[in-house]
Parts: C-alpha cells; structure tokens; sequence
C-alpha cells in the first residue's frame, strides 16, 4: 500500500496519468480479497494486483480507458466458465471500483524575472505543475525563485526540444525583451500547448504581430496567442499581474470562449 501511494505521488509530480483500481465486492473463490489495489499509469505498467491472470489484464486495458476519459467504471467478473468468456475458473465474481486520478495541470512560465516569480508562487499555490524557463541560470534557479517543480536553463527557441509541452499545459511569457519572444513563439506554436499568452503592451504585441508575420508565421497561429495577457483589472505590482494572468488561464481551462467579458 505504501508504495502505491507513493507512485500515486510521483506518477502526479511527473505528469503522468494513472487509475487506482480496488476491489470492491467479491463473492466465492476468488483470487484476491475485497480491499485489494492495484495501480495502473497510462503506459499500462502495475503497482499491486488484484488477482493476476486474464482478469487483471482486462482491468489494465479498461483502466488505460479510464484514464483518457477521466471516467470512474465499476467493472463485474465471474470466474466461472472461460468457454462463456469469463476471465478464471475461481468459481467466485468480484467487482472492481476504476479511478482515475485527476493529472495536475502544467504551467511553463518562461522568464525568471519579477512577473515570473510571481506567476510562479501563486500557480503553486494553486495546485499547477510549475516548469519555469529562462536562459540565464542565475535567474533561473531555486535560489532566485524557489517553488518550482523544475528549472529548465534554455533559450526560448530551444524549450519545445528539451521539455513535452503537451495540450494539458499553458505557456507565460514573460520574457526580458521582444527579441527574446520573436525568437521563440515560431517554435512554440508548433505545438500542442492549450494556452499561450504573451506579457506587452498593446503597441508592443502590434509590433511583434507584424515582425512574426513578416517572418512567415501563420496568421491564424498568431491568433492562438493571448496577448496582452491577462483579465483586465488595472494590475500594477507583480501580484496583481499574477492575478490577472491565472484568472484567464482558469477561464480559458474552464470553457471560456469570450475574451470580450473584460
């Protein structure tokens, strides 16, 4: 049990999808007790069992569904007669409980500065995955920033071949120049990423927008970027700008359609 719930914790840290499948009744011989768990991740492999044989393996592929849907399942199994396609000859049922457990969602933000520590804390303190980026490693750091779950030391350009950046996670930019966003955004729009928000000025963005299609970039790819960022409520220190920042994020993860409510 201790093990299961400590792959419980580091399958969550890593990203990585799983379902904690228990039994939940049985009835007559069967090859595990009720309580019984098994852990399975998103790659099929186990933590505990409840019960071996082919009425596992059918537990880990349905479980492997589970965690794409997000959906609980209650599965029920006799173990009576394979010719009627019963997975064991026990003679007993049991049922199983699925669950799969939620993933955290990621949050990349990319430049250590004074925005950046900010977006940071409160995206922990909001229960995010937090990967934070920046090029100069004396800025991206524990020691500068602490509370990140990991320090990627990279250019902008470089981020998408050295990190997954999957369709559960959001990108801040909140980078030291415009040098550094038009450098990178060509690269990140290649990718999945469900959010993906820039730190300027109105003027700024217009001015970016138009070196970014002088450059090739697709028009319609530029309108996946959020920029400026954030909700508008007259933000000022970093905090506030924090706050504006997640505030979309979570209206955007959330079903948000409509950036003209504010």
């Amino acid at each position: 049990m201790d093990d299961i719930f400590a792959a419980i914790a580091d399958l969550a840290q890593r990203g990585q999808g799983r379902a904690l499948c228990t039994i939940i009744r049985t009835s007559g011989s069967t090859p595990r007790n009720t309580g019984s768990k098994m852990l399975v991740s998103s790659d099929g492999s186990i933590i505990g069992s409840v019960g071996g044989g082919e009425v596992e393996a059918r537990v880990i592929e349905e479980a492997k569904k589970a965690i794409l849907s997000g959906e609980t399942a209650i599965l029920n199994y006799d173990l009576i007669d394979p010719h009627k396609g019963d997975p064991g000859i026990c003679g007993g049922t049991l049922e199983v409980f699925i669950d799969p457990l939620p993933v955290p969602n990621e949050l990349i933000v990319v430049g250590a500065g004074h925005v950046g520590r900010a977006v940071v804390f409160l995206a922990k303190w909001l229960g995010y995955k937090v990967i934070l980026s920046d090029d100069r490693p004396e800025f991206c750091s524990a020691e500068n920033i602490p509370g990140a779950d990991e320090y990627l030391v990279c250019k902008l350009e470089d981020l998408p071949k050295i990190y997954p950046v999957s369709s559960r996670a959001a990108v801040v930019l909140a980078t030291r120049s415009q040098e550094v966003d038009l450098n990178g955004l060509p690269a990140l729009l290649t990718t999945p990423v469900s959010y993906l928000g820039v730190i300027s000025s109105r003027r700024r963005w217009k001015l970016t927008e138009e070196k970014l299609l002088s450059a090739g970039v697709n028009s319609e790819a530029l309108n996946k970027i959020h920029a400026p960022i954030g909700i508008r409520i007259d933000a000022e220190t970093p905090e506030e700008i924090a706050l504006s920042i997640l505030a979309e994020i979570i209206f955007f993860r959330n079903g948000g359609i409509d950036r003209s409510v504010w």
